[in-house]
Protein backbone atom coordinates (compact mmCIF):
# COMPACT_ATOMS: atom_id res chain seq x y z
CA UNK A 1 0.00 0.00 0.00
CA UNK A 2 1.16 3.27 -0.57
CA UNK A 3 -0.05 6.68 0.29
CA UNK A 4 1.03 9.64 -1.48
CA UNK A 5 1.15 12.94 0.13
CA UNK A 6 2.74 16.67 -0.52
CA UNK A 7 2.45 20.44 -0.47
CA UNK A 8 1.66 22.95 -2.76
CA UNK A 9 4.94 23.77 -4.06
CA UNK A 10 8.41 22.26 -4.06
CA UNK A 11 10.62 25.02 -3.49
CA UNK A 12 10.09 27.75 -0.75
CA UNK A 13 12.26 30.62 0.51
CA UNK A 14 11.53 29.15 4.26
CA UNK A 15 12.89 25.55 3.20
CA UNK A 16 16.20 26.32 2.28
CA UNK A 17 19.07 25.24 4.92
CA UNK A 18 15.90 23.02 6.43
CA UNK A 19 14.45 20.79 4.20
CA UNK A 20 16.49 21.34 0.73
CA UNK A 21 20.05 21.71 1.01
CA UNK A 22 21.68 25.18 0.91
CA UNK A 23 22.97 26.50 -1.42
CA UNK A 24 20.83 24.64 -4.13
CA UNK A 25 20.51 25.55 -7.56
CA UNK A 26 16.95 26.21 -8.52
CA UNK A 27 17.59 23.12 -11.31
CA UNK A 28 17.89 20.79 -8.69
CA UNK A 29 15.22 21.63 -5.99
CA UNK A 30 12.38 19.39 -6.97
CA UNK A 31 15.03 16.39 -6.69
CA UNK A 32 15.40 17.83 -2.96
CA UNK A 33 11.85 18.04 -2.22
CA UNK A 34 11.11 14.64 -3.79
CA UNK A 35 13.26 13.23 -1.15
CA UNK A 36 10.96 14.81 2.05
CA UNK A 37 7.34 14.13 0.14
CA UNK A 38 6.27 11.86 -3.06
CA UNK A 39 3.91 14.05 -4.82
CA UNK A 40 3.10 18.26 -5.56
CA UNK A 41 0.60 20.07 -6.27
CA UNK A 42 1.06 21.31 -10.23
CA UNK A 43 -0.12 25.34 -9.26
CA UNK A 44 1.97 27.35 -11.28
CA UNK A 45 0.89 25.55 -14.40
CA UNK A 46 -2.72 27.77 -13.52
CA UNK A 47 -0.93 31.17 -14.68
CA UNK A 48 1.49 30.16 -17.22
CA UNK A 49 2.45 26.93 -19.43
CA UNK A 50 5.93 26.01 -19.09
CA UNK A 51 8.37 25.21 -21.71
CA UNK A 52 8.54 21.41 -22.79
CA UNK A 53 12.59 21.44 -21.33
CA UNK A 54 11.37 22.17 -17.86
CA UNK A 55 8.68 19.46 -17.75
CA UNK A 56 11.75 17.26 -19.02
CA UNK A 57 13.74 18.29 -16.24
CA UNK A 58 10.56 17.96 -13.75
CA UNK A 59 10.44 14.32 -15.06
CA UNK A 60 14.53 13.56 -14.80
CA UNK A 61 14.46 15.19 -10.88
CA UNK A 62 11.66 12.84 -9.97
CA UNK A 63 11.17 8.93 -9.93
CA UNK A 64 8.76 7.42 -11.91
CA UNK A 65 6.56 6.82 -9.02
CA UNK A 66 6.35 10.37 -7.69
CA UNK A 67 3.12 12.19 -8.02
CA UNK A 68 2.17 15.17 -10.36
CA UNK A 69 -0.93 16.50 -9.63
CA UNK A 70 -1.17 19.58 -12.29
CA UNK A 71 -3.97 21.94 -12.61
CA UNK A 72 -4.63 23.47 -16.44
CA UNK A 73 -4.05 26.86 -17.04
CA UNK A 74 -6.72 29.42 -16.31
CA UNK A 75 -7.39 30.10 -20.44
CA UNK A 76 -9.05 26.51 -20.07
CA UNK A 77 -11.03 26.63 -16.97
CA UNK A 78 -11.85 30.10 -15.69
CA UNK A 79 -11.99 31.96 -19.24
CA UNK A 80 -13.19 30.06 -22.04
CA UNK A 81 -14.89 27.91 -18.76
CA UNK A 82 -14.07 24.68 -20.94
CA UNK A 83 -15.31 25.55 -24.06
CA UNK A 84 -13.56 26.25 -27.64
CA UNK A 85 -10.33 25.21 -26.15
CA UNK A 86 -9.15 22.66 -28.22
CA UNK A 87 -5.48 24.12 -29.28
CA UNK A 88 -5.28 25.15 -26.02
CA UNK A 89 -5.49 21.79 -24.45
CA UNK A 90 -3.76 19.74 -26.77
CA UNK A 91 -0.67 22.25 -26.58
CA UNK A 92 -0.91 21.73 -22.90
CA UNK A 93 -1.12 17.84 -22.96
CA UNK A 94 2.04 17.93 -25.21
CA UNK A 95 4.16 19.67 -23.10
CA UNK A 96 3.29 17.64 -19.81
CA UNK A 97 4.22 14.22 -22.36
CA UNK A 98 7.57 14.09 -20.62
CA UNK A 99 6.28 13.55 -16.96
CA UNK A 100 4.84 9.82 -18.41
CA UNK A 101 3.51 7.57 -15.20
CA UNK A 102 4.00 10.82 -13.10
CA UNK A 103 1.67 13.05 -14.51
CA UNK A 104 -1.21 11.54 -11.71
CA UNK A 105 -3.91 13.64 -12.52
CA UNK A 106 -4.96 16.55 -14.97
CA UNK A 107 -6.59 19.05 -12.00
CA UNK A 108 -9.44 21.06 -13.39
CA UNK A 109 -10.06 23.95 -11.02
CA UNK A 110 -13.25 25.72 -11.55
CA UNK A 111 -14.55 29.01 -10.69
CA UNK A 112 -16.86 29.35 -7.80
CA UNK A 113 -19.04 30.92 -10.31
CA UNK A 114 -19.28 27.69 -11.94
CA UNK A 115 -22.73 26.26 -10.47
CA UNK A 116 -25.23 23.10 -11.63
CA UNK A 117 -26.04 24.71 -14.53
CA UNK A 118 -22.82 24.36 -16.11
CA UNK A 119 -22.08 20.87 -15.59
CA UNK A 120 -23.53 20.03 -19.19
CA UNK A 121 -20.17 21.91 -20.45
CA UNK A 122 -18.18 19.83 -17.56
CA UNK A 123 -19.36 16.88 -19.21
CA UNK A 124 -18.38 17.90 -22.89
CA UNK A 125 -14.82 18.39 -21.55
CA UNK A 126 -14.52 15.30 -20.09
CA UNK A 127 -15.78 13.32 -23.00
CA UNK A 128 -13.39 14.88 -24.89
CA UNK A 129 -10.16 14.22 -23.04
CA UNK A 130 -7.70 11.40 -23.71
CA UNK A 131 -9.09 8.26 -21.90
CA UNK A 132 -5.28 7.28 -21.14
CA UNK A 133 -4.89 10.12 -18.25
CA UNK A 134 -6.98 10.57 -15.14
CA UNK A 135 -8.73 13.74 -14.16
CA UNK A 136 -9.28 15.43 -10.91
CA UNK A 137 -12.14 18.18 -10.51
CA UNK A 138 -12.63 20.74 -7.76
CA UNK A 139 -15.37 22.75 -7.44
CA UNK A 140 -16.59 25.70 -5.23
CA UNK A 141 -19.93 26.60 -6.11
CA UNK A 142 -21.91 26.10 -2.59
CA UNK A 143 -24.65 24.02 -4.31
CA UNK A 144 -22.48 21.04 -5.60
CA UNK A 145 -21.75 20.61 -1.11
CA UNK A 146 -25.34 21.60 -0.06
CA UNK A 147 -27.95 20.36 -2.51
CA UNK A 148 -27.88 16.57 -3.15
CA UNK A 149 -29.78 16.75 -6.91
CA UNK A 150 -27.27 18.99 -7.92
CA UNK A 151 -24.15 17.12 -5.49
CA UNK A 152 -25.41 13.65 -7.72
CA UNK A 153 -25.39 14.86 -10.74
CA UNK A 154 -21.97 15.63 -10.82
CA UNK A 155 -21.32 12.36 -9.23
CA UNK A 156 -22.40 10.82 -11.91
CA UNK A 157 -20.73 13.19 -14.90
CA UNK A 158 -17.45 12.40 -12.49
CA UNK A 159 -18.02 8.89 -12.42
CA UNK A 160 -18.77 8.82 -16.23
CA UNK A 161 -15.23 9.78 -17.49
CA UNK A 162 -13.23 8.10 -14.42
CA UNK A 163 -12.61 11.61 -13.14
CA UNK A 164 -12.46 12.10 -9.03
CA UNK A 165 -13.86 15.19 -7.28
CA UNK A 166 -10.96 16.75 -5.37
CA UNK A 167 -12.13 18.11 -1.55
CA UNK A 168 -9.86 21.35 -0.71
CA UNK A 169 -10.82 21.23 3.32
CA UNK A 170 -10.90 24.78 4.57
CA UNK A 171 -12.93 23.67 7.84
CA UNK A 172 -10.13 23.75 10.04
CA UNK A 173 -8.80 26.76 8.84
CA UNK A 174 -11.98 28.83 9.70
CA UNK A 175 -12.47 27.84 12.50
CA UNK A 176 -11.43 30.59 14.43
CA UNK A 177 -10.24 33.71 13.27
CA UNK A 178 -6.93 34.32 11.93
CA UNK A 179 -4.22 34.97 14.16
CA UNK A 180 -0.86 35.98 12.10
CA UNK A 181 -0.48 37.76 8.88
CA UNK A 182 -0.20 35.03 6.37
CA UNK A 183 -3.55 33.81 7.85
CA UNK A 184 -5.13 37.04 7.18
CA UNK A 185 -4.23 36.96 3.68
CA UNK A 186 -5.30 33.75 3.26
CA UNK A 187 -8.96 34.46 5.30
CA UNK A 188 -9.89 36.52 2.10
CA UNK A 189 -9.01 34.39 -0.46
CA UNK A 190 -9.11 30.68 0.60
CA UNK A 191 -12.88 29.13 -0.42
CA UNK A 192 -15.33 28.34 2.63
CA UNK A 193 -17.02 25.07 1.49
CA UNK A 194 -19.12 22.58 3.82
CA UNK A 195 -16.12 19.00 4.12
CA UNK A 196 -16.70 16.78 1.78
CA UNK A 197 -14.89 13.12 1.93
CA UNK A 198 -16.39 10.48 -0.77
CA UNK A 199 -14.44 9.09 -2.78
CA UNK A 200 -15.40 8.26 -6.63
CA UNK A 201 -12.46 6.33 -7.86
CA UNK A 202 -9.45 4.14 -6.72
CA UNK A 203 -7.14 7.17 -6.52
CA UNK A 204 -8.76 10.05 -4.32
CA UNK A 205 -7.03 13.27 -4.11
CA UNK A 206 -7.18 15.68 -0.73
CA UNK A 207 -6.27 19.36 -0.11
CA UNK A 208 -6.45 20.42 3.42
CA UNK A 209 -5.60 23.83 4.90
CA UNK A 210 -4.67 24.01 8.45
CA UNK A 211 -3.18 27.12 10.41
CA UNK A 212 0.00 28.25 10.81
CA UNK A 213 0.01 26.63 14.51
CA UNK A 214 1.31 23.22 13.97
CA UNK A 215 -0.62 21.87 16.60
CA UNK A 216 -4.41 23.23 15.57
CA UNK A 217 -3.00 21.87 12.03
CA UNK A 218 -2.50 18.53 13.48
CA UNK A 219 -5.83 18.92 15.50
CA UNK A 220 -7.85 19.40 11.89
CA UNK A 221 -6.39 17.07 10.05
CA UNK A 222 -7.51 13.89 12.44
CA UNK A 223 -10.64 13.51 10.32
CA UNK A 224 -9.11 12.55 7.21
CA UNK A 225 -5.85 10.17 9.02
CA UNK A 226 -8.90 8.13 9.96
CA UNK A 227 -10.63 8.38 6.17
CA UNK A 228 -7.35 8.00 4.29
CA UNK A 229 -6.76 5.28 6.73
CA UNK A 230 -10.00 3.56 5.51
CA UNK A 231 -9.28 4.42 2.18
CA UNK A 232 -6.03 2.18 1.98
CA UNK A 233 -7.41 -0.52 3.74
CA UNK A 234 -10.29 -0.53 0.74
CA UNK A 235 -7.52 -0.87 -1.54
CA UNK A 236 -7.47 2.59 -3.45
CA UNK A 237 -4.14 4.89 -3.54
CA UNK A 238 -5.01 8.05 -2.23
CA UNK A 239 -2.75 11.42 -2.23
CA UNK A 240 -2.57 13.61 0.05
CA UNK A 241 -1.94 17.69 -0.31
CA UNK A 242 -1.21 19.43 3.24
CA UNK A 243 -0.95 23.47 2.88
CA UNK A 244 -0.96 26.00 5.76
CA UNK A 245 -1.14 29.96 5.08
CA UNK A 246 2.36 30.16 5.25
CA UNK A 247 3.43 26.75 4.33
CA UNK A 248 6.67 27.44 6.51
CA UNK A 249 6.39 23.69 7.72
CA UNK A 250 4.56 22.22 5.00
CA UNK A 251 7.14 19.33 4.19
CA UNK A 252 7.73 18.51 7.54
CA UNK A 253 3.72 18.48 8.35
CA UNK A 254 3.11 16.20 5.29
CA UNK A 255 5.65 13.02 6.26
CA UNK A 256 3.72 14.12 10.01
CA UNK A 257 0.39 12.91 8.45
CA UNK A 258 2.18 9.37 6.52
CA UNK A 259 3.46 8.95 9.68
CA UNK A 260 0.06 9.58 11.54
CA UNK A 261 -1.54 7.44 8.71
CA UNK A 262 1.13 4.45 8.93
CA UNK A 263 0.08 3.67 12.52
CA UNK A 264 -2.84 3.35 11.70
CA UNK A 265 -2.10 1.45 8.92
CA UNK A 266 1.22 -0.25 9.29
CA UNK A 267 1.42 -1.71 5.85
CA UNK A 268 1.76 1.47 4.38
CA UNK A 269 5.00 1.78 2.26
CA UNK A 270 7.30 4.89 4.15
CA UNK A 271 8.65 7.59 2.63
CA UNK A 272 12.40 7.92 1.53
CA UNK A 273 14.82 9.63 3.65
CA UNK A 274 15.21 13.35 3.28
CA UNK A 275 18.45 14.31 1.99
CA UNK A 276 18.66 17.07 4.51
CA UNK A 277 17.30 16.51 8.48
CA UNK A 278 15.21 19.62 9.33
CA UNK A 279 17.01 22.45 10.97
CA UNK A 280 15.45 25.09 13.53
CA UNK A 281 13.81 28.19 11.80
CA UNK A 282 16.18 30.66 13.68
CA UNK A 283 19.87 29.97 14.81
CA UNK A 284 20.90 28.39 18.07
CA UNK A 285 22.48 30.94 20.48
CA UNK A 286 24.00 30.42 23.60
CA UNK A 287 22.06 33.45 25.47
Amino acid sequence: MRLHVGCAMWAHASWQGRFLPQPLPPGERLKGYASWCNAVEGNTTFYAVPARSTVESWARQTPPDFRFVVKLPKTITHERRLTGIEDELLAFLNTMEPLGPRLHALWVQLPGSFAPGDVGALAGFLRGLPGSLRYAVEVRHRAFFEDARSAGTLEKVLAGARAEWVPFDTTAFFETPPTTDAEREAWTRKPRLPRRSAALTDRPIVRYMGRDDVARTVEGWRYWVGTVGEWLREGRSPTVFIHTPDNSEAPELARRFHDEVRSLVPGVEPLPEPLLEPMPAEPLTLF
